[in-house]
């Protein structure tokens, strides 16, 4: 142990001794372990860490296939026979998640909510911790409506309060009892504050109303594969047996957490391999530093032997030294990849998923540690290996007075540049592609107004009394007056739902024929089995002034009027996508609609004008089919809807004013209040998020390979002074000598693209799901990357050469 502490004195003497070396590689393998472990701290909660509920292995998320193998909801009687027929799962509930406007606590809030239906919480093996669950009483359609609300919110909103009898919560503008506060940090689905019961509503008779995700439990003794072969079974039994009255053909049984994670699974992965890449620069330009030290200490080294000091000695000292650097980076590392957990959440916001359970962990420190004491013993053996195969003979008999470096120490170091501009090129290529894909993104026309549009969400009264809807449709009038009035509006309009929202609903339309009429939901089972007179589209409500807010065109027809009131014939207004698919070269002015399955009125919409085609789900989405119905007759559906406002001059200036307004008409309602343009950022968040990232450790790992190139070609330059200082005195000019630094700097360059263009075609196969618009093998992106890596590779060159050029030969000859 004695001798293990002199070595560690040695160590930090020595490297204290070389303040410019050691702080260089500390801040080196800081940024690569850093990087590293903040990557990992995410990836560890978000992908590794188990969800935080009794036996989580157990839990999984069903969902049905359709015909086309893509995945879906869940209808009411498609989830009931699954529940009922099914000898795999111990239990299953559905849910759903919303949007709650919640008044009655200390302020009016808009939070996210659920419903959950019977044994939800039961599958989930979580219970109140105050008060109770629903009862079984509160579980139909009728009952008194009650509510759990979170931990969070009743510390926040309720003030703590134990006596929950006493608060009554205004949801939606319908009265409910709090009956139980859920346990501290539970919030299931993601971001959910407030549950109410499924029962509440009537089920859909409907197969094809894929309204609801499903939560299950698996049996002890039950595999995830062994499930999704009998829920499988059961789901092709149904389609066999009602045909073309249900979408489902299959079911999808999967882990909870793999449907949880959804799509950022392949973003960290690839961010992950980043960021490995950027540790291995940062090791490889270390290392680079400690050869070309260890080059500068052999006679040092070579002493030590030759007074006995055996090899291992020598290795353990060089280990050492390592280990204290690393263990240095890794401790800086630490800290920069707090701060970077804490960005990167910030920074991602909704798009990260379980962002709540991401913390700098014990297995994330443990991580860190492992990934510092590698980093020693690789760089340490690797130092150690060059130090003690040379015979210390030859490092005495040289007394360092020039002379070129070994051959294999050149070969090793340009062997370890090459590595650092492949690696370089691969996450320049990644950036590159994806910075090209959202470029293109950007170019894409939504089919509306993004500037100077602001958005004022609301959450009206929900409710199936005949009277709800004139209520909402008065309430409405005055909230589209009073904000409309605003000095500097120039339009205002209502729609359920803006394009790129959270909520955006498709479902399946009748074309009907004059005269004909439904009489009952159940109807529409008998008329979907027609094909030719079936059709898809989103379905949203609006007024006039949506269209004109929004810069939609009308296309052909009209608008809606004043004549379109509420005992008025029904109007709908249709995009041009829907009027092509449902009636190619053909007037669909005057056509009939019935679109009853998705807000429960059965009354025919009449066809009287075409607008614009808008992008709903996204801009790398194509423009859907879309139906418009007239706001102040199709009330009856859901009680969301948000205020468009076409300003004069920013929209986010108007945001106060707008807040006012809305509380002036009724203080209890909480507005969501953003801009076009922010919404429009909230959709493409994944995209910038992923982007951002890469081309940050693109950008760090160009500068370490730049750093690397600098540094071995400087390091030549001084050790091949006397070689120079010859050339020049035998004839050479400047220019020849700096050609032939170039020249060795540019085969560097070209060995390590071409070797880094083999890796990027690999990594642009994996990123493939993560673009658009653009080949994984672009020839463009491929070809600007390899042009900025040659770039700043003979702008690392160029320093070194053009000492190496004014070398003067009188006193580099002298010198030796």
């Amino acid at each position: 142990m004695e001798s293990l502490w002199k070595d560690v004195r040695f160590a930090l003497r020595t490297l204290g001794k070389n303040r410019g070396f050691t702080l260089a590689a500390v801040v080196t393998l800081a940024i690569g372990i850093g990087a590293t472990t903040a990557v990992f701290s995410i990836a560890y909660g978000v992908l590794l860490q188990a969800l935080p509920y009794p036996r989580p292995d157990r839990l999984v998320a069903v969902s049905q296939i359709d015909p086309k193998g893509r995945l879906g909801n869940m209808s009411d009687p498609n989830f009931r026979d699954l529940h009922e027929q099914n000898h795999s799962l111990a239990a299953m509930a559905v849910y759903n998640d919303d949007v709650f406007s919640v008044a009655g606590g200390s302020e009016p809030v808009r939070v996210g909510g659920a419903y959950a239906g019977r044994d939800f919480f039961d599958v989930l093996g979580v219970h109140p911790v105050l008060g109770r669950g629903f009862a079984p009483e509160e579980l139909h359609e009728g009952a008194p409506p009650v509510a759990l609300v979170s931990y969070e919110y009743w510390t926040r909103y309720l003030g703590s309060d134990p006596n929950l009898e006493a608060h009554r919560l205004l949801i939606s503008g319908q009265s409910v009892s709090v009956v139980g506060v859920m346990p501290r940090g539970f919030s299931f689905p993601p971001d959910t504050m407030v549950w109410t019961p499924r029962e509440l509503f009537p089920e859909l008779p409907s197969r094809t109303a894929l309204n609801w995700q499903v939560a299950g439990r698996l049996k002890d003794g039950v595999t995830v594969e062994q499930a999704r072969a009998d829920l499988g079974a059961i789901a092709r039994r149904l389609k066999e047996q009602f045909r073309d009255d249900t979408w489902m053909s299959d079911a999808a049984v999967v882990p909870m957490i793999d449907q949880m994670v959804g799509s950022a699974r392949l973003a960290l992965v690839v961010l992950m391999g980043a960021t490995g890449a950027l540790l291995l620069l940062a090791c490889a330009n270390v290392a680079g530093l400690l050869l070309a030290r260890t080059v500068g200490r052999r006679r040092e080294l070579a002493v030590r032997v030759a007074l006995g000091a055996t090899r291992w000695r020598v290795t353990r000292q060089l280990l050492m030294e390592s280990l204290c650097l690393a263990l240095a980076g890794g401790a800086l590392g630490v800290l920069l990849a707090y701060w970077g957990v804490q960005t990167i959440i910030v920074s991602a916001g909704a798009q990260l998923p379980r962002a709540g359970e991401i913390q700098m962990s014990w297995p994330v420190v443990f991580f860190a540690v492992a990934a510092s004491l590698l980093t020693a013993v690789a760089i340490g053996l690797g130092s150690a290996w060059k130090a003690t195969r040379t015979d210390p003979q030859d490092s005495l008999g040289d007394s360092q007075r020039g002379g070129t470096e070994g051959r294999s120490l050149q070969r090793l170091r340009g062997g370890l540049v090459i590595s650092q501009l492949a690696v370089s090129l691969v996450l320049l290529a990644g950036a590159g592609l994806l910075a090209r894909s959202f470029l293109l993104l950007l170019d894409v026309q939504p089919g509306f107004r993004v500037k100077n549009v602001l958005t004022v969400g609301v959450a009206l009264e929900s409710s199936d009394d005949p009277q709800a809807g004139p209520r909402r449709a008065a309430l409405m009038g005055r909230l589209l007056e009073r904000l409309g009035a605003l000095p500097g509006v120039e339009d205002a309009g209502v729609v359920s739902t803006v394009p790129l929202g959270a909520d955006n609903r498709n479902g399946t339309f009748l074309v009907m024929a004059p005269g004909e009429e439904l009489k009952d939901p159940s109807d529409f089972e008998r008329l979907f089995r027609e094909p030719s007179r079936t059709g898809t589209a989103f379905y949203r409500v609006a007024s006039e002034g949506y269209f004109r807010a929004m810069g939609i065109p009308l296309v052909r027809g009209r608008m809606f009027n004043e004549r379109d009131v509420a005992d008025a014939p029904h109007a709908a207004v249709i995009s041009e996508s829907l009027a092509r698919a449902q009636w190619p070269n053909q007037d669909p002015i005057g056509r009939l609609i019935e679109f009853g399955n998705m807000d429960g009125d059965l009354r025919v919409l009449t066809v009287v004008g075409v607008v614009g085609d808008v992008h709903e789900r996204g801009l790398d989405h194509p423009a859907p089919p879309a139906l418009y119905g007239d706001y102040r007759q199709r009330l009856r559906g859901g009680s969301e809807f948000t205020i468009v406002l076409h300003t004069r001059t920013g929209a986010a200036t108007f945001a106060g004013a707008a807040r006012n307004a809305v509380r002036e008409i009724d203080p209890s309602l909480p507005p969501r209040i953003e801009t076009m343009e922010q919404v429009l950022s909230t959709s493409l968040g994944g995209r910038t998020f992923n982007l951002v990232l890469l081309s940050l450790f693109a950008g760090a790992a160009l500068l370490l390979a730049a750093t690397g190139v600098y540094g071995l070609l400087a390091y030549t330059v001084a050790a091949r002074t006397r070689e120079l200082g010859v050339r020049i005195a035998l004839g050479a000019a400047p220019g020849d000598v700096l050609r032939m630094v170039l020249g060795g700097g540019a085969r560097l360059a070209a060995w390590g693209m071409a070797a880094g263009l083999a890796g990027a075609l690999a990594l642009s196969r994996v990123i493939g799901g993560l673009l658009y618009g653009v080949q994984p093998y672009d020839p463009v992106t491929l070809a600007g990357v390899c042009v900025l890596l040659g770039g700043v590779t003979l702008v690392a060159c160029y320093l070194p050469a053009r000492r190496a050029a004014r070398v003067d030969p009188l006193v580099a000859l002298r010198h030796e």
